[in-house]
């Protein structure tokens, strides 16, 4: 039997470019035509049994239904309305308000209730005259299917779906024989019928796989054009680096550049043949600020492509040498793009001759570079002889006619950058910090030139939840103890944030900062600072679990309590009972415990424990909460024949190829698979699944 879910259910994922309200519309439509009404949408049954597996007992071999309509009645689409409803009242299905739950194709419920003339039948199937839908009970204990047989229509009850999904886990997770293991693998390697999708998630996810070994690793990045996982040896690198195929090198660049040695851009970007790629590999270079063999920046700066030597000018470590050389290329551009690098080496004749130039790009670039040291007179402002209005006014010194006139200007955006310019007179910077722009009056606030005083006094708008950069002068500061005593007290929230991001600082300052009343302040401290309080840090954790920049904080800083954590096991807040599992005297019974727990994120820190039992890791498989299935199937204690059914199956097979306890036969097999082996045939049905 090939079961179909709800027509509704695919709703969703239609129409590309329908967007939310497309897909609202659409969904609404198919509401109107079953009469059915919204009753919590797409966030109902966020809790409860994934439909992929509500559909098991409904499709089981040994499934016996509650009731049975003839696809040959009269109305069998009435009939199996009514022996629905009849079911549903009987068994419980509906809430308190008349809401329940039909599946989506997505692989979540849509909450709804019955209109006044409702028909699910009839508008609810996969083929003409085949009804063919899920619906759960609010509470997701009670679960009824209604599928086609032959020449029947099926109505399947399951009345306790808990005891049903604890049974089934139970007798999946039964010991195995060695016998059993090598059959479980064996069917898997004599299995042809895997499809395209299966095998790409295989060969895509073995790449996290530690078991992985190094001679497939190779092969399979090529093939999947990633090159993340595990850190990379550096012979792979150095095979990489010469791949004939530009998309393999081109991938290495983009998702393992950290990885690379100097040595290795060098030897990547020159043996580049292609003059358009060895550009794009100079500028990549540039971006991630790579840095290069002396040799290959000479080199660089004597391609024979302008474009490739105007973006070396860029490169972070360029010597003086290579920067001088290129202020003599006969093309503008790369004349223009290395003033910046050669300027603070160059004596007054060199840069009179950039000044002089007869390109008016490089002039431009020249004069800018000058007016960092000479005042820039209002009228040679006015000329526009210096390029882009908005960096001359934030970068250069400015004589003071230019800059009073400027703080009057009309336009906001030269007013923001003049209130940036380093070198501002005091009052100046006065009248700029009462100026009627918000986005003006706020910039003074944050120079590092005035007191904390002045910066009390000034009116500035501050969004506490939109995400700012450190300021870089207050990171300049970090070494100096007694300019961070003094920042921490600072009125403003960015400036006690970025005192925060330091890595030591004194105990007095950290004590302030960790009673601060900004509580992003607690969050840099305890991401940043390696002094950070073990009392603020468990703070912390109530309300953050990490970032991708801070992966682990603040539960992985060094000072996060380690013992006496056992007492949270109990706790109301899931944020603190889940680390009752870091606890040294925490059990095996206790992970057990918690792979029952009602929140999703002490069930995934369960299911991530190395302590899992298989009974605990089987039950996680079919969590409501999808990190939690993909944590449980990389568990090693799965029995060898639930792991080779999540490796067969597309939905699952990603999660299944990281989990190392795959034999290195079965790895390997995997990993060489045949990308054109047989699939199975259109008209071939796949039996029931066994209960």
């Amino acid at each position: 039997m090939i079961m179909t879910l709800c027509r509704i259910t695919s709703c969703r994922g239609e129409g590309r470019g329908g967007g939310v309200s497309g897909q609202r519309e659409k969904v609404d439509a198919m509401l109107a035509e079953a009469g059915l009404e919204d009753a919590g949408g797409w966030g109902a049954g966020h809790n409860t049994l994934p439909p992929r597996a509500a559909l098991r007992p409904i499709a089981a071999g040994n499934a016996v239904p509650a009731a049975v309509v003839r696809l040959d009645a009269i109305d069998p689409f009435a009939d199996t309305d009514a022996q629905w409803f009849r079911l549903a009242t009987a068994h419980g299905l509906f809430g308190e308000d008349g809401g329940f739950l039909i599946a989506r194709g997505d692989g979540s419920w849509f909450g709804v209730r019955l209109g006044q003339e409702w028909r699910l039948a009839e508008v609810l199937r996969g083929q003409p005259r085949c009804p063919e839908f899920l619906t759960l009970s609010p509470d997701g204990k009670t679960l009824i299917g209604v599928t086609t047989e032959e020449d029947e229509i099926w109505l399947v009850v399951v009345d306790d779906v808990p005891a049903y999904r604890e049974q089934r886990a139970r007798t999946l997770a039964r010991e195995e024989s060695e016998e059993e293991r090598e059959a479980a693998w064996d069917g898997l390697l004599r299995h042809l019928r895997i499809s395209p999708r299966t095998r790409e998630q295989w060969a895509v996810w073995l790449l996290s796989n530690p078991s992985l070994p190094d001679d497939l690793r190779l092969d399979l990045m090529v093939r999947t054009g990633r090159f993340y996982g595990r850190e990379l040896p550096s012979d792979l690198i150095d095979q990489l680096l010469v791949h004939p195929d530009w998309k393999v090198r081109g991938a290495l660049v983009d998702t393992g550049s950290d990885q690379l040695t100097p040595d290795q851009w060098s030897r990547l970007v020159l043996a580049e043949e292609n003059d358009r790629q060895r550009w794009a590999l100079t500028t990549i270079a540039v971006d991630y600020r790579a840095s290069f063999t002396a040799a290959a920046y000479a080199r660089l700066a004597v391609d024979p492509v302008p474009r490739v030597r105007a973006a070396a000018a860029s490169l972070t470590g360029l010597p003086v040498t290579a920067a001088r050389s290129l202020l003599a290329d006969p093309e503008p551009q790369v004349r223009q793009a290395a003033c910046a690098p050669a300027w603070p080496d160059l004596d007054a004749d060199e840069r009179r001759v950039l000044l002089t130039d007869p390109d008016p790009g490089v002039r431009a670039a020249a004069r800018r570079l000058h007016h960092r040291e000479h005042p820039v007179p209002l009228a040679v402002f006015a000329s526009g002889s210096l390029g882009d209005d908005t960096r001359v006014i934030t970068d250069s010194v400015l004589e003071p006619d230019l800059a009073r006139h400027l703080t009057t200007h009309p336009d906001v955006a030269l007013r923001r950058a003049l209130a940036d310019n380093p070198h501002l007179a005091p009052s100046l910077i006065d009248v700029l910090a009462v100026d009627p722009d918000p986005s003006v009056r706020g910039a003074p606030a944050l120079r590092p030139d005035v007191t904390e005083a002045q910066r009390g006094s000034i009116s500035y708008d501050f969004d506490p939840s939109v995400h700012y950069s450190t300021l870089s002068w207050v990171h300049a500061l970090h070494g100096d103890p007694e300019a961070m005593r003094r920042l921490a007290a600072s009125p403003h929230p960015l400036v006690r944030r970025s005192v925060a991001r330091a890595r030591r600082l004194p105990p007095d300052v950290v004590d302030r900062l960790a009673h601060d009343d900004d509580r992003v302040v607690h969050l840099f401290l305890a991401e940043s600072c390696d002094d950070a309080p073990p009392w603020m840090l468990l703070q912390v954790w109530h309300w953050w679990n990490g970032s991708l920049s801070f992966v682990g904080r603040p539960r992985s800083h060094p000072n996060f309590p380690r013992t006496g954590l056992l007492r949270y096991a109990g706790a109301a807040n899931p944020r603190l009972r889940q680390l009752a599992l870091d606890d040294p005297e925490s059990s095996p019974e206790l992970v057990e415990r918690l792979t029952l727990d009602p929140h999703h994120e002490v069930r995934l820190r369960a299911a991530s424990d190395p302590r899992l039992s298989r009974l605990g890791a089987v039950r996680l498989l079919d969590d409501p909460d999808r990190s939690v299935r993909r944590a449980a199937a990389r568990c090693p204690l799965l029995p060898a024949h639930v792991l080779v059914a999540l490796l067969r199956d597309h939905h699952t097979a990603g999660e299944a190829a990281q989990n190392t306890a795959i034999p290195p036969g079965v790895i390997r097999w995997m990993a060489e698979r045949d990308q054109d082996a047989p699939e199975a045939g259109p008209g071939v049905t796949p039996p029931r699944e066994p209960a």
